[in-house]
């Protein structure tokens, strides 16, 4: 089967606990479902993602680490996985990898260099960023289309977004011109509590941000989903947060098509329905 190029999004906030994690692993399983080819990358040496979907870290003898380091091409790396998207696994060494990388010349184009010879397998990419804005993080941003943000409806998270958008604009600016920033994903959310909204606003307003819809509510499914080696959206495949995934994912295919050209500022997406009104101001976002 012919594909155009995939479509690479970086996963990244530089504060832990804020559902990067839980957000690739459900946003990938979604995609997965409408048929899409979806390869995750996951860029963490505390190798969530990887035991989040079924594999075990410690039993692995190729990962990320190898392939940023050219020792092998992505695909011999790459594991399937029972949720349906493909998986370039992480291990501890990808501890190592940093300090590897700093010594080497064009250490930011490791990973898009590593995965150019899998742009044309995969409809979508998705890039599990480490909790820090180090070398690791930057490849992320580097090979990377589009960039989202996932924030917890927190005061203490938001603090480090301008820090993030920062770091973005260097990017932009020496590595990769081309990086859009998606907008913020609300995580954690819970519409009952008008902090999480007053936060939403502030962010949207400080940093010009989209905050995008639907918002996925807190709940202890996401906590549980990890324990049995696969996503929400097979282990509460109804509940609310599955299925807010799966509306986010249809809405990021619609807009995918809008891609196909280049894009000047980041697409303002996603119109609230009547339904989430009161959830959805200020413009309203969505927790992961």
């Amino acid at each position: 089967m012919t594909r155009s190029t995939a479509r690479t999004i970086a996963v990244a906030n530089q504060k832990g606990g804020v559902a990067k994690t839980t957000t690739v692993a459900s946003l990938g399983a979604a995609l997965s479902e409408m048929g899409r080819a979806v390869l995750l990358v996951d860029l963490d040496p505390q190798a969530c993602l990887t035991f989040s979907l079924g594999l075990d870290p410690d039993a692995l003898d190729l990962s990320v680490h190898d392939v940023l380091l050219g020792r092998i091409p992505a695909a011999m790396a790459v594991q399937s996985t029972d949720d349906g998207p493909d998986l370039l696994p992480s291990t501890i060494d990808l501890a190592g990898s940093e300090a590897m990388l700093l010594t080497r010349t064009g250490r930011e184009f490791a990973l898009r260099m590593a995965l150019a010879d899998l742009l044309g397998d995969y409809d979508d990419i998705l890039l599990d960023c480490p909790p820090s804005l180090g070398v690791l993080t930057i490849n992320a941003l580097t090979a990377a289309d589009d960039v989202l943000v996932p924030l917890q409806c927190e005061t203490l998270s938001h603090r480090g977004v301008g820090q993030l958008l920062d770091t973005v604009h260097d990017v932009q600016r020496l590595t990769n011109r081309g990086l859009h920033v998606l907008g913020v994903l609300p995580t954690l959310y819970d519409s009952r509590i008008n902090h999480a909204r007053e936060v939403l606003a502030d962010v949207s307003m400080r940093y010009a941000l989209d905050v995008l819809d639907p918002p996925i509510a807190k709940s202890v499914r996401f906590a549980e989903a990890p324990a049995a080696g696969r996503s929400i959206l097979r282990t509460a495949a109804r509940s609310p947060g599955a299925e807010a995934y799966r509306v986010f994912a249809r809405r990021l295919v619609a807009l995918s098509a809008t891609a196909a050209e280049p894009r000047v500022e980041p697409a303002r997406m996603l119109t609230v329905p009547p339904a989430q009104a009161e959830m959805a101001r200020p413009p309203v976002g969505q927790p992961s």
